[in-house]
């Protein structure tokens, strides 16, 4: 099966079993909080985003992107993946494109944003191309900001959906960055609620409660991340987070 194909049935997979689902909307708020404190300064004119999974099942990082962007663009590998979420947001700007061959000029992009797309490579190979992609159609001084599960094991619990390959933790990751042409300004974590008990709890409570407790349990869970700042972060962060820039 061709990546593509696979990524198509993930989709309908994802879309008849966890429609909005309480863990989706979890994962926005824990991207937004972060990109939040990473996308402070000046107003970026172009931005690209690698996939638009969190828009095809959500309200996504488009809303926040486009807010600090003249231009946000995002691309994505299968193309019902751009379709369900051009339906759900009707402005947005999607291209069908692989992380590892991007369609666009040298320097083309003042930032990027990649969370959680190249730990589904198969190869180590796979990911430098997406790094070294990332790195030319960044303008100089551009930068990146970027996520990655370090822990292949969730899949194998069922607690995602999707195959998860090749990573990096936080020292290989930023030794490979800085290989490829990019200087690492700060390394975290995030994501740090119990996620093998908070996936279940959030499937039940999706199923047999209301609006108000969700709500509840939401915030619940985003007082986890207040453990980024602890010593043991990359214990309980189940995903290194990236920012750097283009040398």
């Amino acid at each position: 099966m061709n990546e593509s194909h696979y990524w198509e049935t993930v989709a309908v997979t994802w879309g008849a079993e966890h429609p909005q689902s309480l863990w989706r909307v979890h994962s926005d708020a824990v991207n937004l909080e972060l990109l939040g404190r990473w996308l402070r300064d000046e107003r970026r004119k172009f931005l690209l985003k690698t996939d638009a999974f969190d828009e095809a099942f959500g309200n996504g990082l488009s809303p926040f992107l486009k807010a600090k962007t003249d231009h946000a663009v995002i691309v994505d590998v299968a193309l019902s993946v751009l379709g369900l979420a051009r339906a759900r947001h009707s402005n947005l700007c999607v291209i069908g494109a692989d992380a590892r061959y991007l369609p666009f000029a040298d320097g083309a992009f003042d930032a990027i944003v990649s969370t959680s797309t190249l730990d589904h490579f198969h190869s180590h190979a796979e990911v430098i191309a997406s790094l070294q992609e990332f790195r030319r159609v960044l303008r100089p001084t551009g930068q990146l900001f970027l996520t990655l599960e370090p822990f292949r094991w969730l899949q194998r619990l069922g607690l995602v959906p999707y195959y998860v390959g090749v990573t990096y933790g936080p020292r290989r990751l930023r030794s490979v960055l800085q290989q490829v042409g990019f200087e690492v300004l700060e390394v975290s974590a995030v994501m740090h609620c119990p996620r093998v008990f908070a996936v279940v709890i959030a499937r039940l409570l999706e199923r047999h409660t209301g609006q108000e407790i969700h709500r509840r349990f939401l915030r619940f869970l985003l007082a986890f991340e207040h453990l980024a700042y602890w010593p043991t972060r990359f214990l309980t962060g189940h995903l290194v987070a990236v920012r750097a820039t283009k040398r």
